[in-house]
Parts: C-alpha cells; sequence; structure tokens
C-alpha cells in the first residue's frame, strides 16, 4: 500500500506549537490522515523563527515550518470565545486522535483535559507532550529541547570536553526525537481504540525522552568504581577505535571499531603500523589495566594526520573499515546516499527559490509521501469550519465577530 494512504481516513485535531507535537502530527499528514492544525491569530512562534535561524523570514519561504507542519490544513480560532471553543469541539467530534504540547494548567483551565474530553469523545486519542512530565515538583515548567533535553536530560555535559565549554546546541533534535516516540504511542493507541472504541492518553516528556536516548550510559554510571565519569578528554577515551581524528586537511573522521582486538590486526597496518600487531601491551584489556589509553590515542593521532580525509576514505572503505568523515551541513544537504534513500525533497517556492527540505525518516510502503507546503496561517479556516455544517451566514457572521480569521486577514499584519 502506498504510505501517502496508510491512514488515509484518520482525523486529527493538532493544538501545539513550536516543534516536537507539529512533529508527531506530521508523520500522520504525510500518512494519509487529515491534520488540521488549530493557531491563534498570532500563530505558532515556529513560523516567524527565520531571522534567527539564518534563513529567510518571508512566510512564503519559510522551511522550518514546513518541515514540522507540511500535509496540514490550516484554521485560525479565537478559544476565548464560546463559538470558537464550540468549533473545536465540532472538530473532535468525529476526530481519531487529539495531539496538544499545551501545559497541564492551560489544558484544565480551558476545559481540554483527557478526562474532560474522554467524557464527551469516550474513542478520541489524546497525544500530549510536555517538557517535564505531568507529575512532580516540576510539571508546570516550561520545557523546550534546549533545557529539558540537552541540559536538564544530561546530553549537554557530557558532549564536551573536560574542562571546555558545552558544544553549540542544534535545534531540534530532542523535539523531533520525542515527536516521534509520540507518534509510535498514539498509533499503538488508535490501533487498540479501533478495536475496542475506547481512547486513551499518551504521554511524553522531553526529559524522560532524553533519559532514555542515552540510557546506556545514564544506567553505567552506577558503577562509580569502573569507567571515568564524564565528561573526559579525548585521550582517555574507553575504546580507542571509537574516537574521532583529524586528517592531514583539518578534517575528522570518526571510528568505530568496539570489537577492539577483531579489528586490531586489520587496521593497524592500513595505517602504517603494521609492526604493533601482536604487541600485547596494545591488547584492550592491556590499554584499560595500565591506563594506556593516551599513549595509544597519540599514537592513532600521529599516524591520522599523514593523509588527507579523502585518501583515507578510500583506504578504510576498500578494507571495509566502519568509519565516516564529520561532514558539514552544506556536504550533508549534497550526500548523494541520503538524496538516493528520499532523504530530501527539493520544494519550489512562490518567492521563486528552489529550496532543500528534509523528510521525516519513516516511510511506509513503496511510495514517498508527497511534501505539500504548509498552511498560511488561517489558510483552511473558511473551508474547515464550513464542512462542520455552518451556513454562510452563520460563518459571516462568526467571521465578524473575530471567532475565526483566514490568511486575507492576517497576512499584511505578518508581512505577507
Amino acid at each position: 500500500m502506498s504510505s501517502a494512504n496508510t491512514l488515509a481516513g484518520v482525523k486529527v485535531v493538532e493544538l501545539s506549537t513550536f516543534i516536537a507535537v507539529p512533529a508527531c502530527a506530521r508523520f500522520f499528514a504525510d500518512n494519509g490522515a487529515d491534520v488540521i492544525k488549530i493557531e491563534s491569530a498570532g500563530g505558532d512562534a515556529v513560523r516567524w523563527n527565520g531571522t534567527s535561524e539564518g534563513r529567510s523570514a518571508s512566510p512564503y519561504e519559510n522551511t522550518t515550518f514546513d518541515l514540522e507542519n507540511a500535509n496540514k490544513r490550516g484554521v485560525v480560532l479565537n478559544l476565548k470565545t464560546p463559538e470558537g471553543k464550540e468549533i473545536l469541539f465540532k472538530l473532535l467530534e468525529d476526530a481519531d486522535v487529539f495531539l496538544t504540547n499545551w501545559r497541564p494548567q492551560a489544558l484544565a483551565k480551558n476545559g481540554l483535559t483527557y478526562e474532560a474530553l474522554h467524557e464527551k469523545f469516550p474513542k478520541l486519542v489524546y497525544g500530549t507532550l510536555t517538557g517535564y512530565g505531568e507529575k512532580g515538583p516540576d510539571k508546570d515548567l516550561p520545557g523546550f529541547d534546549f533545557t529539558a533535553y540537552w541540559a536538564r536530560g544530561g546530553v549537554l555535559d557530557q558532549l564536551r570536553q573536560k574542562d571546555e565549554w558545552p558544544i553549540n546546541l542544534i535545534p531540534g533534535m530532542g523535539d523531533h526525537q520525542s515527536g516521534l516516540f509520540l507518534a509510535a504511542g498514539v498509533m499503538a493507541a488508535l490501533f487498540n481504540a479501533q478495536r475496542t472504541g475506547c481512547g486513551e492518553k499518551v504521554q511524553i516528556n522531553l526529559l524522560h525522552t532524553s533519559i532514555f536516548i542515552q540510557a546506556i550510559m545514564i544506567q553505567a554510571a552506577q558503577y562509580k568504581d569502573m569507567g571515568l565519569p564524564y565528561p573526559i578528554d579525548r585521550h582517555d577515551a574507553n575504546n580507542p577505535f571509537n574516537c574521532a581524528y583529524r586528517t592531514a586537511d583539518g578534517r575528522f573522521l570518526q571510528l568505530s571499531m568496539p570489537p577492539f582486538d577483531v579489528y586490531f590486526p586489520k587496521f593497524m597496518p592500513l595505517i602504517g603500523r603494521a609492526d604493533l600487531v601482536g604487541n600485547p601491551r596494545y591488547t584492550m584489556d592491556s590499554i584499560t589495566e595500565n591506563h594506556l589509553n593516551r599513549e595509544f590515542i597519540d599514537i592513532l593521532s600521529e599516524a591520522m594526520e599523514q593523509k588527507t580525509a579523502a585518501e583515507w576514505a578510500e583506504i578504510f572503505t576498500a578494507n571495509e573499515i566502519p568509519f565516516a568523515t564529520a561532514n558539514t551541513w552544506e556536504e550533508v544537504l549534497e550526500d548523494e546516499q541520503a538524496w538516493a534513500n528520499d532523504a530530501f525533497y527539493t520544494m519550489p517556492y512562490p518567492t521563486g527559490n528552489d529550496r532543500t527540505l528534509v523528510r521525516q525518516p519513516i516511510f511506509i510502503g513503496d511510495a514517498v509521501p508527497d511534501y505539500k507546503m504548509a498552511p498560511m496561517l488561517g489558510e483552511h479556516s473558511e473551508e474547515v469550519i464550513k464542512q462542520l455544517g455552518y451556513t454562510d451566514e452563520q460563518l459571516a457572521a462568526m467571521h465578524e465577530k473575530g471567532v475565526y480569521n483566514t490568511w486575507e486577514d492576517l497576512k499584511a499584519r505578518h508581512n505577507g
């Protein structure tokens, strides 16, 4: 079956902003679900992040917003009005999934908790994503991936060299992982709802996602008398074959050979150090027991700096050594392997520019999902509301009252 039709007939109502939950909803939209994104007249804040991300701020060339919101329909509702709230509930009457990243106190204030909606719509699957979860002393804190995922979760302090500043963070990494975790949970709950007629609540939070992603090392941190506490200096890495090394042209190659002793006799001759093969000083046990990590890493570093990245790539590829060059983002955009596997899509924008956009990494069936531009703010408001059975006269009255807005109403305000 084509991936574009796998979820045809599924209706998703999304009440969320920023990245994580919209990315989850994008999964459903890519696979044929009717995803209706509800925004305020101010719009999802991600719409206006262009300049801060070093890209165009034009609403007609909004690569980040398209990344999270392609293939959806967009509605602007004033949920502070009774009519706006009524429209939302009418949308939920035949919806299969409701997705939100509103904090618990905001959901309670607006009558949008799981308990309230489950009573009205018992088959509805309710997906929610927060920064820190819905229990505990910090459940009401605002959560972003920079804070809840990267910093508090422990990623930020481990991915630096000892005694050095933390790395520069990449926006959206924790959000995208959490969003697709949420999609997995919602799909399981949706499957169960279709069997039983009973929807369930699916909860994801950025902090727990971060902890799970790092679970191997977080669990290992309990063994305080073994190994080194992170952050570490690269010279102290447990397995020198899992380090990055600088080449003659200033590039970095990342090696990945976990079974050190298996690869040793094959790898060392390739870097001009066949003389060390069979030397008992440089087995994994000896390096660990005698604290020879720095000594051996210096041997590898000196050897790797004798050739360029391209020269090493040819040698390592021919000999099936697991490695990869540390690419720049500009190089990733041109990666032939990524293009061959449909990681990218070329979007022709109304600005006249063609831009490369990234697809979600999940494909169902043989076909590749369409990639339609995300809706302009309020682009489908009248279309969606009219489908609920409102007359033209009712639409006109609500529009006049500001219950909903269209892009025509808002574009002057937002540089359209």
